[in-house]
């Protein structure tokens, strides 16, 4: 019998679905009002370099990821998933006005790991909330319903970072300090609104080990691929650091990240339909082709009427991949370890970053803009050939 958690409560998503999308709604409302002006107030009021924006961005999520790995592991042990969500929220917002404060980039360093750090301790629970909370059939719908809510509180957010920044008369601080409030709203909808899902069936199940040797070869295979995809998926500060270089002004750039987060939030949702029909694999391995070409396109951009119509194609791809990945990972994974795999994964994605974006930073200060693009079109290249061969390989040995 179905638990309320699992019943349908809009449009056939479940309520724990429906609202931890709307927590994640919020939350990144929070997060774009403050993260697509970071970059510029790294560089332009505090004079930090390129490389210093790669060093904070890769060290906050590198060194905060670790916790998702045992914030996953203890959800599976303990069988609790609302309180480790609720309190990584909690963490999050916090950071807003140690930002605010901030008179050093290692002090935005700071911020960015505090918020990174309830990032660490939320994100596995909350992924395996709403793999607990959704039939197989329907994994794509939900987690593409979850990008999609996540993506409109990334619209809104550079667009009310747009109203703050005239309403303040351009005082960065004062707009970051502003964020607390709908990050105070996202911890109030999970304590009230999110039902914890019971595992009766588990009881007799040993808790899940913390090992990669624990899952299957399938499992595995499919975290070097992602282990490989992300170390050329760095920060997104530097898409930002390049439309500032092509010259579009800094008033209109959370414009056009709002724009690209528009595309990502209306494609999501169509994106996970599509690929429960056509297979996850097949969507994740478009996924990293159109990362790919999308990034040569970067690279090679020479005007900022190109960033205008490349941001949103980018934004095509985050639809295309960001829930799909996830759903993928909820259809290989075991049911009594999904926290624990969800850790996993966004452990491997976070680590991945620091060398990512040191990299990055350290090929624009050196060689250029080109170079870190390039950098990132060439990974998602050989991640694509990769998880081909391991397909492959895999329906051979089906074959057998």
């Amino acid at each position: 019998m179905q638990d309320d958690s699992e019943k349908p409560f809009i449009r056939g998503l479940a309520r724990n679905v429906f609202f931890a999308g709307l927590v994640s709604l919020f939350m990144d409302v929070s997060s774009e009002v403050v993260y697509p002006l970071v970059p510029l107030f790294l560089t332009d009021v505090l004079g930090a370099t390129k490389t210093a924006v790669g060093i904070i961005e890769g060290i906050a999520e590198a060194t905060a990821s670790i916790l998702k790995i045992f914030s996953g592991w203890i959800s599976d042990r303990l069988g609790k998933r609302k309180l480790l969500m609720a309190v990584g929220y909690g963490i999050s917002v916090v950071s807003r006005p140690v930002i605010a404060g901030a008179g050093t980039w290692l002090e935005v360093l700071t911020a960015r790991f505090i918020d990174r750090f309830g990032k660490g301790i939320r994100t596995a629970p909350r992924d395996a909330i709403i793999a607990d909370s959704t039939e197989r059939s329907k994994l794509g719908l939900a987690f593409g319903f979850h990008r999609m809510m996540d993506t409109v509180g990334a619209v809104i957010g550079p667009s009310l970072a747009v109203a703050l920044l005239y309403l303040f008369a351009g005082d960065l601080r004062r707009v970051f300090l502003a964020s607390v409030i709908p990050g105070v709203i996202a911890v109030a909808v999970i304590i009230i609104f999110i039902k914890e899902k019971k595992h009766p069936g588990y009881a007799h199940v040993k808790p899940p080990r913390l090992a990669i040797s624990s899952f299957d070869g399938r499992f595995r295979a499919y975290l070097v691929v992602i282990g490989i995809f992300s170390l050329g998926n760095f920060s997104d500060a530097f898409l930002i650091l390049q439309a500032q270089n092509l010259g579009v002004q800094k008033g209109l750039i959370p414009v056009v990240y709002l724009l690209f987060n528009l595309v990502y939030a209306v494609s999501s949702a169509p994106m996970g339909l599509v690929a429960d029909r056509i297979g996850l694999r097949a969507m994740v391995a478009a996924g990293f082709l159109f990362y790919s070409a999308v990034f040569v396109a970067i690279a090679f951009s020479t005007s900022n009427l190109h960033i205008w119509f490349l941001l949103p194609l980018y934004g095509v791809y985050k639809g295309m991949s960001e829930g799909n990945q996830r759903a993928y990972l909820a259809a290989i994974a075991p049911a009594e370890a999904k926290a624990t795999a969800f850790g996993v994964y966004h452990t491997v994605v976070g680590l991945a970053l620091l060398p990512s974006s040191l990299i990055a930073g350290v090929l624009w200060d050196r060689v250029g803009a080109k170079a870190a693009f390039l950098f990132g079109s060439s990974m998602g290249l050989t991640a694509a050939i990769v998880f081909a061969a391991f397909i492959r390989n895999s329906r051979k040995r089906m074959g057998a």
